[in-house]
């Protein structure tokens, strides 16, 4: 188990949601858990030099969350599709040509199918962020793996008040990364730090 976010910063760049060129990662978590906002948060850098994509699969994704959290209006193509025949050759199409994509996967695509798109990420450059809706992802795709374990709001302590921050555990692995657990606080301005399991305990029960 790693002390401190500098172990995830020296295998993964200079912040845990900065995504590398051509890297998969992928993204677990019950709805609720805020992994839609992560997986936005994580297009933010791409999208100010170029082009990103989201695709949609149940149709819950609004743009005004993406541009909220920072990403060019300019910059953002949104494709909405619920056929899973049809999902490959969309998200196929957008590695083409976008600096990052954020796919949802459909239940009951193929493994080789999966293994197809990561390789086409990495020939192209394009960082792929992938959610399964239901199954993991095969073992092997993802350089980075973050698991949402636990989430509370602050601003509503005594039953009422306005929510002022959302607080994330992740259980965050990859490859050349043991797992761990990090917290990250979003106010606003986004921050990581490294988390113990006995956190979990109170960020969950929120």
């Amino acid at each position: 188990m790693f002390d401190s976010m500098s172990s995830l910063e020296d295998t993964f760049g200079t912040s845990l949601l900065s995504l590398q060129t051509g890297s998969v990662v992928s993204l677990v978590g019950a709805p609720g858990m805020g992994m839609t906002r992560v997986a936005l948060m994580l297009l933010v850098e791409p999208s100010r030099v170029s082009p990103v994509a989201c695709v949609d699969v149940r149709g819950w994704l609004h743009p005004p969350a993406a541009w909220e959290v920072g990403i060019d209006p300019d910059r953002l193509v949104v494709v909405r599709n619920r056929d899973r025949l049809q999902w490959p050759g969309i998200t196929a199409a957008l590695l083409e040509g976008m600096a990052a994509v954020y796919a949802e996967v459909p239940d009951r695509v193929p493994d080789q199918i999966l293994r197809r798109l990561a390789a086409l990420a990495r020939s192209r450059r394009t960082a792929l962020v992938l959610r399964p809706l239901s199954d993991r992802l095969p073992s092997g795709i993802a350089h980075l793996r973050m698991r949402g374990v636990g989430v509370a709001w602050e601003g509503t302590d005594a039953g009422h008040g306005r929510l002022s921050k959302r607080r994330l555990m992740l259980e965050v692995s990859g490859k050349s990364l043991p797992e761990q657990i990090v917290e990250l606080e979003d106010d606003g301005e986004v921050t990581t730090h490294a988390a113990s399991r006995d956190r979990l305990s109170v960020v969950g029960s929120g």
